[in-house]
């Protein structure tokens, strides 16, 4: 019985699609031509079969689309309103169909309930507005994450910053320098230049841990108390996924630029000339790879694992900046 109603529902609402149509080319005249050119009885089993089979549900949205495209185009204000009107109610009736399209969402939950956007809630005073922002060297991500934490008066943090956070915490220098760790990162090459009483201090120093695991662990954890106790910008440093694994409420982005932009663009910032540029860039992103994935088991760079992936290039600084601000949402960035 239920299945029978339901049939009725898909029948009806193919014939309401299909008069559609008809007034939307009646009232155009030809040139545009009708999206349904078979015969009726035809074409109504076909919608309805689509309405039924969700595998196919996308094919239905076409036709819509096809209809609406052409009733936009109508020049009399009256007669295109009222075939808009039943156009939206079709919609909303389709809709509400069980397993029609929109019915699926795509959604990891524990990405969203630590995706401060995506909560779409004004931030409560016991919360705090955590960026994290990688980029490929050139793109002037640093430049943009400076200009973005200044925008929205919260701290910013960057390598050379974190170690002097770390020092005035009085922790060992040899242990906090974290930009000098990075540079010379060699996880996966032989330290031949070490001797085997170097390497035994070193462990025995570092309660076990190589001198670049106990920089990357401090500094992991400098990082989770920061994000939860202000708000903040941190650059790189792999905290999109220590905040992550650490279930920290943050929103991660990573800004890139095509090769040959990056390259005029450090020739520019640090007066190299091209094939300084290419070799800089090319062992800087090796680095940054290198990092990010040792220590994370993640991909860099690969666009699932950030809120917001974003061509520099295309928007340059300024508009960069208004493009993450939007993507934040006004009740999200209210901070003094």
């Amino acid at each position: 019985m239920s299945e029978n109603i339901n049939q009725e529902i898909y029948t009806e609402l193919a014939n309401r699609i299909y008069d559609l149509d008809g007034e939307v080319y009646r009232v155009l005249g030809s040139s545009l031509g009708r999206t349904f050119t078979g015969n009726r009885d035809t074409t109504i089993r076909t919608l309805s079969m689509l309405m039924y089979t969700k595998p196919d549900g996308h094919l239905l949205r076409s036709e819509l689309a096809l209809i609406s495209n052409m009733a936009r185009t109508i020049k009399d204000d009256a007669e295109r309103s009222r075939l808009m009107t039943e156009y939206d109610e079709i919609l909303k009736a389709i809709e509400k169909l069980p397993d029609m399209f929109g019915k699926t969402d795509i959604i990891d939950a524990e990405r969203v309930a630590l995706n401060l956007a995506a909560r779409r809630e004004k931030i409560s005073e016991d919360d705090h507005l955590v960026i994290c922002i990688s980029r490929t060297q050139g793109s002037a991500g640093n430049d943009i994450g400076f200009e973005l934490a200044d925008n929205l008066r919260i701290n910013y943090y960057d390598v050379e910053i974190f170690d002097q956070v770390l020092k005035r915490l009085e922790a060992e220098k040899d242990a906090v320098q974290d930009k000098e760790n990075f540079t010379e990162f060699n996880k996966y090459g032989k330290k031949t230049h070490e001797s085997l009483r170097t390497k035994l201090k070193e462990l025995n120093r570092y309660h076990g841990l190589s001198k670049q695991d106990a920089v990357f662990f401090n500094m992991s954890d400098l990082i989770c108390d920061l994000a939860r106790t202000e708000d903040c910008l941190i650059m790189g440093r792999c905290a999109d996924a220590i905040l992550k694994n650490n279930h920290i409420p943050h929103i991660s982005i990573f800004i890139s630029a095509p090769f040959q932009v990056r390259t005029q663009h450090v020739m520019d910032v640090r007066n190299m000339d091209m094939k300084e540029a290419v070799r800089f860039l090319k062992k800087m992103d090796k680095q940054h790879k290198k990092y990010y994935e040792f220590y994370t088991g993640e991909k860099w760079g690969k666009p699932e694992n950030y809120d917001l992936c974003i061509n520099s290039a295309n928007y340059g600084i300024k508009e960069t900046i208004d493009v993450i601000k939007r993507l934040l949402n006004q009740q999200t960035v209210q901070h003094n």
